[in-house]
């Protein structure tokens, strides 16, 4: 067999397959399962990743068809520029979190069986991997549901606790939900592609060749919208996210958040770019509008929390807002003529893609590392974990300052990617568009400024201060299998932020099948050191200049602090003249956010009491306080709470029918034969 992109990925959804099969009969033998199980994983996952980035470097498409589906129905598998690129950034982060998990599974197999987590493991990354390969419906919504089933049960590992079997029943009921959506899309464009009179336009490449009526384009567009954007958590349809990605394994959660969501980003943009092909510049200002609504009330219920892996959960809402923004201005500038513009858009969506998936990756094995060391994901009790966890704190503090768009890591390139395709956009046609775009580009302002804040609270009250826990558990470093995941994945945010012009030669091949104009040339006309978008007199940034400069200003930092002897001074912490500062008196992150959910409470349902010691001698001087704090989504409120109840109440009216006796039931079935024949005449 000819070695070729499609028959490398092949090679490793068969691995991974392989591996699931293989765990069912290592059971007795847990440490050669955790062993073995992950090696292939990261094997394979490396595969697909070199299958992604050659088909993209290479910009060929290959396209196969595998007999092995319904009668006359069989599955169709195509990978191309677009596909390769979804391709490499679920196999890094899958090959960086493989490793990681040699180490962080170690640790489950000491309290509990880990044959199930394997194989769920396994299924997953093949599910994800065969979503991207699909190339048409049947196979398509077959791999999407492998993904989805397996994700399931590992959010529903840990089967014993309340909350995991709750998030665990959400997340399935959304997903399902999305699911009916996108079939309803793909039979839309499938069912007009052959107009309905035979299956055969259930292929990605009938769907491409069709030309769609305007209604019912919008009609499948919408659909698939709401389809992926249900798996993608994008807001309303977030519920799930911040109730599964807490509860999961943390290597899991790892996964969830930074490429589990990226399929969908692949659906949205392989269904409105590649089978729609045209579309009227309102679609845009949909997925504009639901992208800035995602980034800042994302970024606002993530500056709420004290779970730590919550925080980070409620941070890919806001992060996918930010992906949806730069591909809903390149639908938009698409509509309207500015193709290098919509490559520019189009480019800082997808450069956010892989950017989001390496440290979100990070921060979530970051967050593995100090849940295993510690046991507790409420930041209330923790503090102080940089002098027992140096190597943890350092790699977590590499992912915050990513994540908040700092330079010289590659959230910031991405996010001034997507600032210059608003600011370089011309004054548009319509008006609607002209008050969107600048106030998009303030909110998106908004949004960096209030994650830089969220990453302050969330690195400065876990591993700074001292430990403010209840009790003291044996806190340890993570070891070196984790230790090297999370290097890896800083290596790579360092390196995709000094190193921009050299990524988007790469992957300008996406931009040039999707839009027909690539940004590669401009922006790498002044060499690797220079990113020039558009054009150099417009605006500039170089990445190794700027980490060069950054390198200086610490280095020259420390040689004056450390040269002589005596230049630093350590005395007792100091607090409004008080010495004997204790844990209980540091700032907490209730506290922190406080600020901001004073300004921001309208969008959120808050209870906030203080219950005073009735047995103090004096409200001005109570002996205890109790402080109680609760804050809730309104979406959940407004949206799914009725939902609930209404369910509830038909399932409760419903039941009444349930008597218990032959007489009623066999009365149901004479009204039922009845009425079947009244209408059958």
């Amino acid at each position: 067999m000819m070695l070729d992109p499609l028959n490398l990925a092949g090679s490793a959804i068969f691995l991974l397959f392989a591996m699931a099969f293989l765990a069912m009969f290592l059971t007795g033998r847990q440490r050669l399962l955790n062993t073995l199980s992950f090696i292939a994983a990261a094997a394979a996952s490396l595969a697909a990743t070199a299958a992604g980035v050659w088909v993209v470097g290479s910009n060929i498409a290959i396209q196969a068809v595998m007999s092995i589906g319904l009668p006359d129905l069989p599955f169709h598998l195509r990978l191309d520029p677009l596909a390769g690129f979804f391709m490499t950034v679920v196999g890094l982060l899958s090959f960086i979190v493989s490793v990681y998990s040699l180490g962080y599974v170690k640790g489950i197999a000491r309290q509990r069986p880990i044959t199930r987590l394997v194989i769920f493991y396994a299924l997953f990354l093949a599910g994800m991997f065969m979503v991207i390969l699909a190339d048409d419906a049947l196979f398509f919504l077959i791999s999407w549901e492998v993904m989805a089933a397996a994700s399931y049960f590992l959010v529903f590992f840990e089967d014993e606790r309340v909350e995991n079997r709750r998030a665990s029943f959400l997340y399935m009921v959304v997903a399902h939900v999305g699911a009916i959506a996108i079939l309803l899309s793909f039979g839309v464009m499938s069912g007009l592609a052959t107009g309905f009179e035979g299956f055969h336009g259930y292929t990605f490449d009938a769907m491409r060749q069709a030309q769609f009526p305007s209604a019912w384009a919008t009609a499948a567009f919408l659909l698939a919208f709401v389809g992926f954007g249900a798996k993608a958590g994008v807001i309303p349809l977030h519920v799930w996210l911040p109730e599964a990605h807490p509860v999961a394994p943390s290597n899991v959660s790892a996964l969830m958040s930074g490429v589990m969501l990226k399929t969908a980003i692949y659906g949205i943009v392989r269904v409105t770019f590649d089978l729609i092909r045209v579309f009227p510049w309102w679609w845009g200002t949909v997925v504009l509008v639901f992208g800035l609504i995602s980034a800042v009330m994302g970024v606002l219920y993530a500056l709420m929390q004290h779970d730590l892996k919550r925080l980070l959960a409620y941070h890919s809402v806001e992060n996918i807002g930010i992906i949806l923004i730069g591909i809903g201005l390149a639908m938009i500038f698409r509509s309207f003529n500015f193709p290098l513009l919509a490559a520019l858009a189009l480019t800082a969506g997808l450069y956010h893609t892989l950017n989001h998936a390496i440290f979100k990756g990070l921060l979530f094995m970051g967050a593995g590392s100090v849940l295993h060391a510690t046991g507790e994901r409420n930041m209330e009790e923790m503090g102080g974990l940089i002098r027992y966890m140096p190597w943890t704190a350092a790699l977590f503090l590499v992912g915050c300052i990513a994540i908040s768009g700092l330079p010289p890591f590659n959230g910031f390139v991405s996010e001034w990617l997507t600032f210059q395709a608003f600011l370089l956009s011309p004054s548009l046609p319509s008006p609607l568009m002209k008050l969107l775009i600048p106030m998009g580009a303030a909110l998106l302002a908004l949004t960096a400024a209030l994650a830089a804040a969220c990453f302050v609270k969330a690195f400065g009250v876990t591993f700074l201060g001292h430990w403010r826990g209840h009790h003291t558990p044996h806190i340890h470093e993570a070891d070196w299998f984790m230790r090297v995941g999370m290097i890896m994945a800083a290596a790579l945010c360092l390196c995709f932020g000094i190193l921009p012009t050299l990524v988007i030669d790469w992957m300008d091949t996406v931009s040039g099948q999707l839009v027909g104009t690539r940004i590669g040339e401009s922006a790498g006309a002044f060499g690797w050191m220079w990113l020039t978008p558009v054009a150099r007199e417009r605006a500039s940034y170089s990445g190794p200049l700027v980490f060069l400069v950054t390198l200086s200003v610490i280095v020259i930092a420390y040689l004056l602090l450390h040269v002589r002897a005596g230049s630093i001074k350590r005395v007792p912490l100091w607090d409004c003249g008080f010495e004997k500062v204790t844990p209980r008196m540091q700032y907490t992150a209730t506290a922190f956010s406080m600020p901001i959910r004073r300004i921001f409470g309208f969008l959120f349902s808050i209870r906030e009491q203080v219950r005073l010691n009735p047995q103090a001698p004096h409200r001005a001087f109570p002996r205890r306080m109790h402080y109680y704090l609760r804050i809730r989504d309104r979406f959940w409120n407004w949206l799914y709470k009725p939902i609930v109840d209404i369910s509830f109440w038909i399932s409760r009216t419903a039941g009444r029918l349930q008597q218990g006796r032959i007489q009623a039931y066999l009365i149901y079935s004479f009204v039922t034969i009845i009425v079947l024949l009244i209408f059958m005449r």
